[in-house]
């Protein structure tokens, strides 16, 4: 049994990784043909991913996936630890999963992911959830066979949760849920320890994959006929920092581009490392979207520096003007922090000003929540419950405001629209995503999976309406 320990997580000191292949033990290979799963998953795209590799693991071990846990033989937990809500909506599961597994006590049940790195969360485990399975950690979910194999055989939980990273994995078997859209993990971890931040601790240093290898499994999706990709990372600027001299996002985005996906992607991105050679590719290849996630966080150069960001509103601003101007049709959307502790009066309207200079396309906006083991958790906190949720609604108006006006000057433009899907009961009633991303509903007659220009009709404050253009 290996438990999470913050202390190790928090050391500066790197460890040495290897890139090894994953390799299914052939005793496990269809172990357990005919029984089911049902996995469900919390959190950000990361978790997403992660989520297609184990469904990819467990196919090869026998398991076929279910939407219904009740009818499930094995029930896994995908977790995510970035905000209070996410833990409190994962135990929230748990404890309908235990009355059911007191009527079925054969059910196999486990959790996974950010929470499983916690140490709070361990404890909580070993004292409250005794009846779990097993517990596995971010760094080596690909030993979910030998996990869940150990526990049925020893007859109690399993929790292998490693504190510090372990080796770059490849080649896992994976089960993509888009048939036109893929993930592509460049980099795990991130070096920034931002104070209220948990990732550092749950997801370890950044270990980039090598450009190889992102190469190959682009080209392979090409093949596959995929028409977008998004390459994944906590700090996705920071690519090829810990592996190479002369390599960076910027090539690596120049390298993908050249395979000619249709359309690339990437987040989430740290201002600090966002260069100018990153906006002369972006500007430059017509497949690289025009639409950029650029987490601000706060609008407040001094709250800034308490949450650690290394950059000022200054430079932020100097950033997103930059962006704007030299890359065409750009839209940017951010993450915004409210209720720092020692945010201010004064420190939330300058957050509220940085909005109406950046007018921002999207906006992912929270209640600070404080996270054990950061060192903002240590910090006072000075504002009321209240205060905090009156800020966040006057910052959701604010931010809704922009989101409806930006929407409405595409009415009457005709903009590439990916086709994902078809509403069911609806004829010839389909939803797909610009080029910068924005949801658009479509009428008319197209195939799922193509781009295809629509004319924009009319506009809301989450999505636009359209058709299909022909000239």
């Amino acid at each position: 049994m290996h438990l999470p320990d913050f202390k190790v997580a928090r050391t500066n000191t790197k460890i040495a990784y290897e890139t090894k292949q994953f390799h299914l033990d052939e005793r496990y290979r269809n172990q357990y043909k005919g029984k089911t799963c049902y996995l469900r998953t919390y959190g950000c795209q990361m978790n997403e991913h992660d989520s297609e590799n184990i469904k990819g693991i467990l196919e090869e071990m026998g398991f076929s996936m279910i939407d219904d846990y009740e009818q499930a033989d094995l029930i896994i937990l995908n977790t995510c630890s970035i905000r209070e809500n996410a833990h409190n909506k994962a135990f929230g599961f748990l404890g309908r999963v235990k009355h059911l597994k007191e009527i079925k006590p054969e059910i196999m049940v486990g959790l996974c992911g950010c929470m499983a790195q916690e140490e709070v969360v361990a404890k909580k485990i070993l004292e409250d959830y005794p009846w779990l399975n097993f517990v596995i950690g971010t760094h080596n979910f690909y030993e979910l066979p030998y996990v869940l194999d150990q526990s049925l055989q020893e007859h109690k939980l399993q929790i292998e949760v490693y504190s510090r990273e372990k080796d770059l994995v490849e080649g896992m078997p994976i089960e993509r849920d888009n048939p036109y859209k893929a993930y592509i993990n460049i980099i795990y971890g991130c070096d920034k320890f931002c104070t209220y931040c948990i990732v550092p601790y749950t997801r370890g240093r950044q270990r980039s994959r090598a450009k190889e290898d992102i190469i190959a499994e682009v080209k392979s999706l090409v093949e596959a006929g995929y028409q977008e990709v998004t390459l994944l990372g906590q700090n996705v600027n920071a690519y090829g920092k810990d592996l190479y001299t002369d390599y960076s996002l910027a090539e690596l985005l120049a390298d993908v581009a050249k395979t000619n996906i249709p359309r690339i992607r990437f987040m989430t991105s740290h201002p600090w490392d966002f260069t100018d050679e990153m906006i002369e590719v972006i500007a430059s290849y017509p497949n690289i979207m025009p639409s950029i996630h650029l987490p601000v966080q706060s609008g407040s150069s001094r709250v800034l520096k308490r949450m650690g960001r290394r950059y000022s509103r200054e430079e932020y601003l100097t950033l997103f003007h930059k962006m704007k101007e030299k890359i065409a049709r750009c839209t940017i959307s951010t993450d915004i922090i409210v209720g720092f502790p020692g945010e201010s009066e004064e420190d939330f309207q300058e957050t509220l000003s940085l909005v109406k200079t950046c007018k921002f396309d999207n906006a992912f906006t929270f209640i600070y929540s404080p996270r054990v083991g950061t060192p903002a958790a240590k910090l006072t906190d000075n504002l009321t419950k209240e205060e905090k949720e009156k800020r966040l609604h006057i910052l959701n108006q604010l931010v809704n405001q922009y989101f409806l006006e930006n929407n409405q000057k595409l009415v009457n433009t005709v903009l590439p629209v990916l086709i994902e899907g078809k509403f069911p009961k609806k004829e010839d009633s389909y939803f797909g995503y610009t080029d910068t991303n924005k949801l658009v509903n479509v009428s008319g007659n197209v195939k799922e999976g193509s781009i295809v220009p629509v004319l924009i009709t009319d506009a809301k404050t989450w999505s636009l309406d359209g058709k299909v253009y022909n000239g």
